[in-house]
């Protein structure tokens, strides 16, 4: 019985008790009893992550960090002040899936999956974010049913450009003041 009930949860981990004592024929009590006590199992929910990297992608990540790592290592100061980071999101609106409903069966010493979002999205915003150690320099905001393209990316880029240009004349004026 106790293999029966470990077949199933493996081939459905979000099955529920009550489905299960369905299957098998016996109570939701001693069905509970066997996951937790004889078979050491958890129903944990899912934890959600912004998105899901594939293997280059994580590879193209790590190698771009270690060259950064490098340049910090021999003039701490200098990349500080010179490195400018930009990443872009899509902000979306949508109704997620219920914890609940997320919930899968695992060993005590497995953790939570993960999964991305799937459910469609009921509009979504493009973010774009520049920033460096001392906080954010400039954030766009694409308008709606705007298209990207090269020329977006070269007026976005004269926009950052100049906001820069501002930030780092104020702060070369702060600095001055304090001299």
């Amino acid at each position: 019985m106790v293999n029966k009930i470990h077949d199933i949860v493996l081939a459905d981990r979000r099955v529920k008790i009550r489905e299960i004592a369905n299957i098998v024929k016996i109570s939701t009590e001693r069905i509970q009893n066997v996951l937790h006590e004889t078979l050491g199992m958890k129903k944990l929910s899912a934890k959600w992550m912004p998105r899901l990297l594939t293997v280059k992608q994580k590879r193209n990540r790590m190698k771009t960090s270690k060259h950064c790592l490098d340049m910090f290592k021999r003039n701490p100061e200098k990349f500080l002040r010179r490195f400018v980071t930009i990443d872009e999101t899509w902000i979306h609106r949508y109704t997620p899936e219920m914890k609940e409903q997320s919930k899968q069966w695992t060993k005590s010493s497995e953790s939570a999956s993960k999964k991305a979002k799937t459910v469609p999205s009921a509009g979504k915003i493009m973010a774009t974010v520049f920033w460096d150690s001392r906080g954010i320099i400039f954030t766009d905001y694409l308008e709606k049913g705007r298209t990207i393209t090269g020329q977006y990316y070269a007026d976005l880029l004269d926009r950052f450009d100049a906001e820069l240009k501002k930030k780092t004349a104020s702060f070369s004026e702060k600095k001055s003041a304090l001299s």
